[in-house]
């Protein structure tokens, strides 16, 4: 994240090659980014082995830290999806713990964001998208498609309403993608800028010097901000993920 030694705020998120593998004329290469995903993979792994770790009456703190996610995700699919979000929570909850892991992974200095990359974002909200629709043409069958044409609409503006429903539709997926990759690319850019002008103006010396601690404290500020959107687009992306499962299971 935060590498003052970089000449450009994006190299940041610069994708690098680790471990170059090829088959078939294939790239399976270990990126930083896969690298990162990976890494994320264990730490949650791990962090769910510690929260089961000698279970007490008095939670201990993995315990409470694992207890309160796993019950903001059950409120959340409680709200928006009820009893029937039920034989989905496992999966919302895994996509809960990923996303804010990668987030907050990528606030660490020297890391990277996984989640920073609209290729992530976009593939991760297109195989949702995905695994929705078949969802909802298993429980509906072929009422499904109904969701694009309402009922008594006058048949000359059928195909008008049909054509801006399914856009409508599918810019689902550009919306949840992008939401995500934006905040926090722009997020660690700013950071990286304001923490580029500090080394600046230290580097600089004399009274100069001394006026750094100005973008240095507004750096910790925004830091502390950050922080709390990285937590705060996990919980958007698997609130609006919840709220699309609903839209095709409960159909009006």
């Amino acid at each position: 994240m935060l590498i003052p030694f970089v000449t450009s705020p994006l190299e940041q998120f610069e994708i690098v090659t680790i471990l170059p593998i090829t088959f078939l004329s294939l790239n399976f290469s270990i990126t930083n980014s896969s690298l990162f995903l990976i890494l994320s993979l264990l730490i949650i792994t791990f962090f769910l082995s510690l929260s089961f770790y000698k279970i007490t009456m008095i939670p201990t703190l993995w315990q409470s830290l694992k207890e309160t996610i796993y019950e903001l995700t059950s409120s959340i699919v409680q709200d928006n999806l009820g009893k029937k979000g039920e034989p989905y929570f496992p999966f919302i909850f895994v996509l809960h713990l990923l996303l804010l892991t990668c987030n907050l992974i990528g606030m660490i200095p020297y890391s990277f964001t996984v989640t920073s990359h609209i290729a992530f974002t976009f593939s991760l909200a297109l195989s949702i998208f995905i695994g929705i629709n078949i969802i909802g043409i298993q429980t509906h069958g072929i009422k499904f498609f109904s969701l694009f044409l309402p009922r008594g609409v006058p048949l000359i503006i059928v195909p008008l309403l049909v054509t801006i429903e399914f856009i409508s539709y599918i810019i689902k997926v550009f919306t949840l993608s992008i939401r995500l990759f934006a905040n926090m690319t722009s997020g660690h850019t700013l950071l990286k800028i304001i923490a580029g002008f500090a080394w600046t103006m230290l580097s600089a010396g004399g009274l100069l010097a001394f006026f750094h601690i100005i973008p240095l404290g507004l750096l910790l500020a925004l830091i502390g901000l950050e922080l709390g959107i990285a937590a705060l687009q996990a919980y958007v992306f698997t609130l609006l993920t919840c709220i699309y499962l609903n839209d095709v299971l409960d159909m009006h």
